[in-house]
């Protein structure tokens, strides 16, 4: 039995580590060789008080602190953007998270409003008399009435009128009778004073064929012919016959309808897509079925006190005379298009107080906190002037739950940071402590001192 015992024992003991030797090598064949941080390339140092500040050679902070290396393989992790967030595929899925590409387009945007037909100023006549008189009589007595150029609109006697037309006739008088003169200076003053009388009664809008009429017949006409100076609708009278009138008397107000204004109240958000020459369209209650095309004339340099909106001028042709001013329209401006812009859908931005925010996918579950700089919106798009490029991808549904999973992770990482600055300043005060009382230095501790606890009772 014991000789039995004495050769299996070694036979199991040679059976054994031969095994073990095998399964050693499989092992060793199946292990991948890592790269030790001895191995790696080292980027660069950073102070581990501040992971901003970094040099590219060993360093120490002002604490005698050294910089920490970073490798190669540290890089991509030192570089995850605070609150950045990582959530796997199913739950993503589960919050219906939708992205969108930032892209490079032109944003147009267009502009509706209520407007009000008004007189075209430009076409409007306000007609007074040049000298004080009595009107004898009105050809134009109603207002409404449309009026052509030179129409005879009334007759009005004036005393400064007739006394024109009596020194216009002795001035041709005298001329007839001086044209033959020797003198040449005589002739040439008689030539002046007809000049002199004719203008006169030019400036006081005697109409020229009463003018006529006076040179060849010599006769003084006791009243005078006001003509329309411009065709267009009599919307004003402000004289009858028999009343007396003078400079300051507005007779008449002519309108040219042919063309109207249409002016219309925008928002001051809507101001910086508006331009002079954008092209309008206009429909009207009291025209239905009719669209009046114009454009955009005019923006005022000045805002509404108590609505907050601009003023601008947009001019309409009408020579069927179909709009009529106070009549209300429905104005849409087409504006200006804003070109090569990065676009994005407005509803991907985050809006916070000052702060606008988007989240960038970085990869499949990975999500970054980004903050832009906004500019125009229009039909449910808005321009990012900064922070985004073309082809970056942001959420646009589900952010909100993305935003309160970074607010948490950015709180906690803050929180960590704070504990391990405190962490590093404790050490740092230790080694200094240590420095300024040395080991060898410290005296150790009698055990026989009358003070200490542990003496002994026993003498």
């Amino acid at each position: 039995m014991n000789k039995s015992i004495l050769i299996i024992a070694p036979l199991m003991l040679i059976i054994g580590l031969a095994s073990g030797y095998w399964l050693a090598g499989l092992q060793l064949m199946n292990i991948q060789p890592t790269e030790t941080h001895a191995e790696q390339k080292i980027l660069f140092f950073r102070n581990p008080m501040n992971p901003s500040v970094t040099s590219p050679t060993p360093a120490k902070d002002s604490m005698g602190m050294e910089y920490i290396p970073v490798y190669a393989d540290q890089e991509s992790i030192d570089e995850t953007p605070v609150g950045g967030v990582e959530i796997d595929g199913v739950t993503v899925q589960n919050m219906s998270v939708r992205t969108a590409k930032a892209i490079k387009t032109a944003l147009s945007h267009t502009v509706r409003a209520v407007g009000r037909v008004t007189y075209d100023e430009e076409r409007m006549v306000h007609l007074h008399p040049k000298t004080e008189g009595w009107i004898e009589k009105l050809n134009i007595d109603k207002t409404g009435q449309y009026v052509k150029k030179n129409t005879d609109l009334l007759s009005i006697y004036s005393p400064q009128l007739v006394a024109s037309q009596q020194e216009y006739i002795l001035a041709l008088n005298n001329l007839k009778a001086l044209e033959k003169s020797p003198i040449k200076d005589i002739r040439d003053g008689a030539e002046n004073l007809v000049k002199s009388s004719l203008e006169r009664l030019k400036l006081l809008d005697v109409p020229k064929h009463q003018i006529h009429e006076l040179e060849h017949s010599h006769k003084i006409k006791k009243s005078v012919h006001i003509h329309a100076p411009k065709a267009g609708i009599v919307m004003k009278i402000g004289a009858r016959e028999g009343q007396f009138v003078t400079p300051t008397t507005e007779i008449y107000m002519i309108a040219d309808l042919s063309k109207v204004w249409v002016l219309v109240d925008i928002y001051e958000y809507e101001l910086p897509w508006v331009k002079q020459g954008d092209s309008v369209e206009m429909q009207l209650a009291g025209i239905p079925g009719k669209t009046f095309m114009g454009h955009l004339a005019y923006i005022y340099p000045y805002a509404e006190a108590k609505t907050r909106t601009i003023k601008v001028r947009l001019i309409f042709d009408n020579p069927d005379l179909l709009l009529k001013p106070e009549m209300f329209a429905d104005v849409t401006v087409y504006a200006g298009m804003k070109p090569d812009a990065i676009v994005i859908p407005a509803e991907a931005v985050i809006r916070s107080g000052s702060r606008n925010q988007v989240f960038v996918v970085r990869a499949p579950g990975k999500f970054e906190p980004r903050l832009v700089t906004l500019g125009l919106a229009s039909n449910g798009k808005v321009i990012v002037e900064k922070g985004l490029k073309e082809g970056e991808e942001i959420v646009v549904s589900a952010q909100f739950l993305i935003d309160s999973e970074s607010k948490l992770s950015e709180a906690t990482a803050k929180m960590l940071e704070a504990m391990d600055l405190q962490h590093q300043a404790a050490e740092h005060e230790l080694m200094q402590h240590q420095e300024i009382l040395p080991a060898n230095e410290l005296k150790p501790v009698e055990m026989n001192h009358p003070d200490h606890p542990m003496e002994s009772n026993n003498d």
